[in-house]
């Protein structure tokens, strides 16, 4: 099963406002477990970025300037994700603006039934807790040390990790290392190569003899007595 762990960053909160797409992370899954593969764009959106929108991810309009803009990256895009489930957190969010990319261009809109949304995962999971995507790297353990300002690529990063948490984690010690399970001193045995040991000798002494005989004799109508 492939699945692709989206995220991005924007200029603003909403398409319809003229907001744009600037960066786009994504990470390949298969069977749940990441390929190695992944996408990571910058977009010039064609006008700034307001202030607050820096204070969020970092990214200006001089560092954008020179960036391909989302017309000339959208087929490395859809060749990354087609035939792929998105993981995406809060996807309303992001699927809005992918979808007015996408809609501008003439691209088929993201087909729903293929959209995992995490924040609805985790909601139902734990309800009344935080959700968002510090809070469950807090709650699972994740190093999210390094995330001092939102990145496209570094929180799909971290939230696949989430997502393989939510699933019900990963199961360690599935494979079999034959360093660890056969240690030198069971080597031989499992290499058939068998060393017998000298034998122990197990005589019970005079004492222990008398105390056996006494307990013996305070039971009644033993079998052993019929005989």
């Amino acid at each position: 099963m492939r699945e692709i762990v989206l995220d991005t960053e924007t200029t603003g909160m909403d398409p319809n406002e003229g907001h744009r797409i600037i960066e786009i992370g994504a990470i390949e899954l298969d069977n749940h477990l990441p390929t190695g593969r992944t996408l990571h764009l910058y977009i010039n959106p064609e006008r700034d970025v307001p202030d607050e929108a820096v204070a969020v991810h970092g990214l200006t309009t001089e560092f954008l300037s020179d960036k391909p803009v989302f017309a000339e990256v959208v087929g490395e895009y859809v060749d990354f994700v087609e035939g792929a489930k998105l993981v995406i957190h809060n996807a309303a969010f992001d699927v809005k603006f992918l979808n007015w990319e996408l809609k501008t261009l003439g691209f088929p809109s993201v087909d729903q039934r293929l959209v995992v949304d995490t924040l609805d995962i985790a909601r139902r999971a734990f309800p009344g807790s935080p959700a968002n995507l510090d809070a469950l790297c807090r709650r699972f353990n994740i190093d999210n040390s390094s995330r001092t300002l939102h990145g496209a690529l570094l929180d799909s990063e971290l939230l696949a990790e989430v997502y393989l948490e939510l699933l019900g984690g990963r199961q360690h010690g599935m494979s079999l290392d034959t360093k660890s399970v056969f240690s030198e001193e069971n080597a031989a045995t499992a290499t058939g190569q068998y060393k017998n040991r000298t034998p122990r000798i197990h005589t019970a002494n005079d004492a222990e003899l008398t105390a056996h005989q006494a307990m013996l004799d305070t039971l009644k109508e033993a079998i052993w007595k019929k005989a």
